[in-house]
């Protein structure tokens, strides 16, 4: 396993590789979610590249951004473990530069949801996601449907800006008991992780609902708010697809979103239908 930490360096190489490309972007702290990934890459690409990066103008001010899980060396282990080839470690003096050219979250959709409450954060998303797909220049780019609207934005930016790219959503990877794995869960003492158990009993309380041809959104969302109680809710919302609004739950283009707060911990889950 080959490790890089100079964008150039990384490129040139690649280049001299000529192969197909898997490419897991992630901020470290890696899970089986991310393994996920890394195993949907290596079936389908002749390198699998993972980028270990916590980006910082996609924390508001705040944020933790300092307390971000950062375990480098454990990381790097683990990418060895799943048959990575190259991983690449830039830092904010390689990554970014003074005074440049941005890229910024579309006016409506990367200013609801998760942005609603974090205004600038996709905007931050989508700068560094650009940057690492046009050092990498993969031929597919994985990411996992757990950060739905993150996904959607992503798959929105490749189209509109016409980039080479195919962006692979993977299935959400949960513990056995539920909960969505998530770099933020150890933050959770275990009280608040079993009250985090609430998140996916609602989603599998909508989806249940739905199955019973109970389609009537608000319906389904004040069921899912009763069972959230008293969790701090940042948002409960159904919407399709292209994450626009819909007033009835349609089997094949539905997305379930929830975002909370347990403890001092912002959880995020969802579930596709």
């Amino acid at each position: 396993m080959k490790i890089i930490y100079e964008p150039l360096e990384l490129q040139t190489y690649l280049k001299e590789q000529n192969k197909t490309i898997g490419y897991v972007p992630t901020m470290g702290a890696l899970h089986e979610g991310h393994i996920e990934l890394i195993k949907n890459a290596r079936k389908a690409n002749e390198l699998v590249v993972v980028s270990i990066f916590v980006n910082p103008t996609q924390f508001l001010k705040g944020e933790d951004l300092d307390k971000y899980p950062r375990r480098d060396e454990a990381d790097k282990k683990i990418c060895e473990l799943a048959g990575v080839d190259v991983v690449f470690f830039p830092s904010k003096e390689n990554i970014y530069f003074e005074d440049e050219v941005k890229i910024e979250a579309p006016e409506v959709r990367g200013y609801v949801l998760e942005g609603a409450t974090r205004p600038g954060h996709f905007s931050g998303v989508l700068r560094i996601v650009m940057k690492l797909l046009n050092i990498v220049n993969p031929t597919r780019a994985y990411f996992g449907k757990k950060d739905a609207q993150q996904l959607n934005l992503i798959q929105l930016m490749v189209k509109h800006y016409y980039m080479d790219v195919e962006i692979v959503p993977v299935d959400t990877v949960r513990e056995a008991d539920g909960l969505a794995r998530s770099s933020r869960n150890i933050y959770l003492s275990t009280d608040e992780r079993k009250e985090a158990l609430k998140i996916s009993a609602s989603l599998y309380a909508a989806s249940k609902m739905i199955s019973k041809n109970i389609l009537d959104v608000e319906e389904i969302k004040g069921e899912m708010l009763t069972i959230l109680s008293p969790l701090e809710i940042g948002y409960v919302e159904i919407v399709n697809r292209e994450f626009e609004p819909i007033k009835k739950a349609e089997i094949g283009n539905t997305v379930i979103l929830v975002e909370v707060v347990v403890g001092k911990t912002r959880l995020l889950d969802n579930i596709w239908l």
